[in-house]
Formats: structure tokens, C-alpha cells, sequence
């Protein structure tokens, strides 16, 4: 019998995760289905509890239920627990498990695909949702000097880097109090998909040699061509982000992990 696995978001139509999954699937050999689903805003547990119920056995998640998922858990695994958010839920024994691949992936796009390592450099994060959440752990456990989490709500930037402060040097402020002096900035936001520019004033972006968008497949995003007409020589979407964390997540939920290059070079959309 096939395996069934999905994704929930809303919006989930510009989602490549099906074609990523049934990617590793036909590398690997795995008899398994992959989905996407649209949950409703207040609604993603019911809907995630009726996939399971149906016979599922994993699903990823997406904006903006990543903290739903993170509460909604029976058990939850150390990059949930720390982060409090998850991007990635399994059933193991008739239990509702929760972990966080966002950024495990993230990372690994960064300093293995980007070839641009993150010790000792100065990363801003402009959001504090559920995917600013689970970046910012294994950030802070790349050996950054400095970790800033910025957002329109100081009191949830701050929150984030109350919780994750043991694990490294991370502070939290509004997007006005944000100066300049980053190596690379990171948007964790989902501006990307609603076409809207962050806050964010120009001299942040002084001096920085990365600007990542993680919204993937919108092209030249408003955040990257700010970041671009600003100077910064390297602007990149996260389809690497999205094929390497969904790798992190086969991994997890069928013991082999996949062959990440071509997938990403198959999704990728020129950034113009």
C-alpha cells in the first residue's frame, strides 16, 4: 500500500514540495504519495488530525501554521521544543511528533550550496513567525558573532531570542532600531508572497554580501531587489532552504536521504 504524506499551508498553491518529495521518491525507490493542502486559517489541527486519521503518516507545514503545528503535537523533538514552532510532523506509535527542519535547511543552503559560512559573521533576521523561529536556532549554533531578529511586533523578536539566548549571542528589536553593520540578511517574512517591501531602512543593508528571501519561485522578490539596487552582490531566493529541509524530512520519515543538487536546480526560477 502507498504511503501518504502532504503538505499543509495557506496559501499552498505555489508549493513545490509535491514535485520535490515525488522527486526523492523516484531517487530512493520509495513507494509513497505527496499532496498539498490548503488548511483553513483557524483550522489546520482538525485538518491535520483528519490526514492522519485517514491513513497518513506525515506532513510537512508551511505559512503560516508552524506554531499550530508546534501546539498541536503529542511529542515534540529538540528543534521544535526549542524553537516552538515546527515545520514537520510524523506519527510514530499512534503518537503525533513535532521537529523543525527550517533551519537545518536553511544552513546547509548557506554554507554548503552558497559556500558562505556563517561563523564569526553578523546575520540579521527580519521576521518573527514561525519560520524566523526555526531558523534562528542552528544560526545561533553556526558560531555568529551576532543574531538580530527584527520585526513590526519588538515583544515577539524579543521573545524569540529570550528562549534561544543559551544557545548564542541573539537580540530582538523593532525593524526602526535595526542599523547597519550585517554580513548577511536573512527574510523570514512572507512579504515575498504578497508583493509588499519589509520596513526596513537602506542602511541596513550596508556591507552585507548575502540577502536570502526565504520565499521561493517569485523571482526577483520586493526584499531582494531593494537588497540589489542597495548593493548587496549576492541576492537569493530559498528554494535551496525549501529542497534541503524537505530532504532533512524524508530523511526522518524514510531512513535514506536524497540527492538535494538537481532537485534544486529543477526548481529553481531566475532571479530577474
Amino acid at each position: 500500500m502507498t504511503d501518504r504524506y502532504a503538505v499543509f499551508g495557506n496559501p499552498i498553491a505555489h508549493s513545490k514540495s509535491p514535485v520535490i518529495h515525488q522527486a526523492f521518491a523516484a531517487q530512493t525507490g520509495q513507494d509513497m504519495s505527496y499532496e498539498a493542502f490548503s488548511a483553513p486559517l483557524n483550522g489546520f489541527a482538525d485538518a491535520a488530525r483528519d490526514f492522519f486519521d485517514a491513513g497518513g503518516l506525515g506532513i510537512n507545514i508551511t505559512i503560516p501554521f508552524k506554531v499550530d503545528a508546534y501546539e498541536m503535537a503529542d511529542e515534540l523533538r529538540e528543534g521544535a521544543a526549542l524553537t516552538g514552532a515546527a515545520n514537520c510532523l510524523s506519527v510514530i506509535d499512534g503518537r503525533i511528533v513535532a521537529e523543525n527542519f527550517d533551519g537545518i535547511g536553511l544552513l546547509r543552503d548557506i554554507e554548503v550550496n552558497l559556500n558562505t559560512p556563517l561563523a564569526g559573521k553578523r546575520v540579521l533576521i527580519a521576521g518573527a513567525g514561525g519560520a524566523a523561529r526555526g531558523a534562528a536556532l542552528p544560526l545561533a549554533q553556526a558560531g555568529v558573532s551576532e543574531l538580530v531578529i527584527a520585526n513590526r511586533s519588538v515583544g515577539k523578536a524579543r521573545a524569540i531570542a529570550e528562549r534561544l539566548s543559551a544557545h548564542g549571542p541573539i537580540t530582538g528589536c523593532a525593524y526602526d532600531d535595526v542599523a547597519g553593520g550585517f554580513d548577511v540578511i536573512i527574510n523570514a517574512t512572507s512579504t515575498g508572497l504578497s508583493g509588499h517591501r519589509l520596513p526596513l531602512p537602506d542602511s541596513a543593508f550596508e556591507g552585507v554580501t548575502l540577502a536570502y528571501d526565504m520565499v521561493y519561485g517569485k523571482g526577483l522578490t520586493p526584499f531582494l531587489a531593494a537588497a540589489r539596487d542597495l548593493g548587496v552582490a549576492q541576492v537569493v531566493d530559498g528554494a535551496g532552504m525549501l529542497v534541503e529541509q524537505a530532504a532533512e524530512a524524508f530523511l526522518w520519515w524514510r531512513g535514506v536521504r536524497p540527492d538535494t543538487p538537481p532537485v534544486i536546480k529543477a526548481i529553481e526560477v531566475p532571479l530577474d
